[in-house]
């Protein structure tokens, strides 16, 4: 059974980030366009689960498919849209996950709004904070059930991804 845990930040994350990154772009070649570092393993200072979030942008979302044997030959496990649709999602690690890719065609709103709030808490430090303190909370509240962890979040999210967005217009 995954455990849901919130550690302090690691300086060893964008490392990590960075050699997942050089693994994937030698498996998928010309299909991945791009390939960011999300979630709050990419914010600097912020508590978070220790599993690397990796947004790839794709030619084809499509086409992607074609590589599943090449992920799962570096260990990843493909889940299809994992209910989003037009997304691919990968996980590494079973129950230790480590890594998890979510995949989008270039282009996609999904790709701007995970940019977009990754970029909002980089840059605003209290804002961060009081994210950690939630994550904490609902880890305990969550009691190990991961949709209840990502529920209790919501709001929150919600809130400041729509501020997030304000600002990027400006």
């Amino acid at each position: 059974m995954r455990t849901v845990i919130v550690v302090p930040y690691d300086d060893k994350w964008p490392e990590m980030f960075e050699t997942e990154s050089l693994l994937i772009k030698s498996l998928l070649g010309g299909v991945a366009k791009n390939i960011h570092h999300i979630g709050s393993t990419s914010v600097p200072g912020l508590s978070a689960k220790p599993i690397i979030d990796i947004l790839l942008e794709v030619s084809d979302i499509n086409e992607l498919d074609r590589y599943n044997r090449a992920m799962a030959h570096a260990g990843y496990v493909a889940r299809g849209e994992n209910r989003m649709s037009g997304r691919r999602y990968f996980i590494k690690g079973g129950d230790q996950r480590s890594h998890q890719v979510h995949a989008f065609a270039s282009g996609d709103m999904q790709v701007l709004r995970h940019l977009v709030f990754r970029d909002y808490l980089r840059k605003n430090t209290t804002i961060a904070g009081l994210y950690a303190e939630l994550k904490h909370s609902a880890a305990r509240l969550s009691r190990n059930d991961a949709h209840r962890y990502s529920a209790l979040k919501a709001n929150f999210i919600a809130h400041h991804l729509r501020l997030a967005h304000a600002e990027s217009e400006q």
